[in-house]
């Protein structure tokens, strides 16, 4: 492989998928290239699923592998919920802010020992043949209120179990040392230098 496709549109994303993959010899494009692709129905009922069907339908169109993720943010006292809804939670054209205020406004008033909530990453590599996924998982709390600048997504209201900070806390450098997207892709990186090894 001389190329990979990461099948996203979302340029936060692909910037943080580039900083992870840094040190890999291969050449990474990302879907804001190609114009002509449409984004595609996540229809899935899992975040594995979700990535295949992206990583498919961007390898069955340009013909490079491609390589996909699903994210979602899973909290506890919502019984999983937003999950695999979590771009599209306060709806299909909601943006950023719109899924945080949702998000809010069904814990407010929940102690904070009842706001535990994980961030799951799947991400899919797909070249014709059989996919290959990883996962990363990162632990934490849902705030009560906003905290911090950076990041994107619900990174203001996500607390680490581990630190007590919110992503959005954290230089781009310090969250993708331990996201649950540095975690899934870091080891993503690592079968693909595999692959580069035997020609793959």
């Amino acid at each position: 492989m001389e190329k990979i496709i990461i099948a996203t549109g979302n340029k936060d994303k692909f910037s943080e998928i580039k900083e992870i993959w840094k040190n890999i010899d291969i050449d990474i494009s990302w879907l804001g290239q190609y114009p002509e692709m449409e984004s595609v129905e996540e229809t899935a009922s899992t975040l594995k699923g979700n990535a295949l069907l992206k990583a498919k339908y961007s390898y069955e169109r340009l013909g490079y592998p491609s390589v996909a993720d699903d994210t979602g943010l899973f909290v506890e006292y919502l019984n999983g919920s937003p999950g695999v809804y979590s771009s599209r939670y306060a709806g299909e054209e909601a943006t950023y802010e719109d899924n945080v205020d949702k998000l809010l406004l069904e814990l407010k008033g929940v102690p904070h020992e009842k706001r535990k909530a994980e961030f799951r990453c799947a991400v899919c590599l797909y070249k014709g043949d059989e996919p290959v996924f990883t996962e990363g998982v990162v632990p934490g709390f849902i705030t009560e209120k906003r905290k911090g600048n950076e990041g994107f997504g619900y990174d203001p209201v996500f607390q680490l179990a581990s630190s007590g900070k919110t992503f959005a806390t954290m230089s781009p450098e310090e969250k993708n040392s331990i996201s649950h997207r540095y975690i899934s892709f870091k080891k993503m990186g690592t079968i693909i230098k595999n692959f580069k090894k035997v020609g793959k």
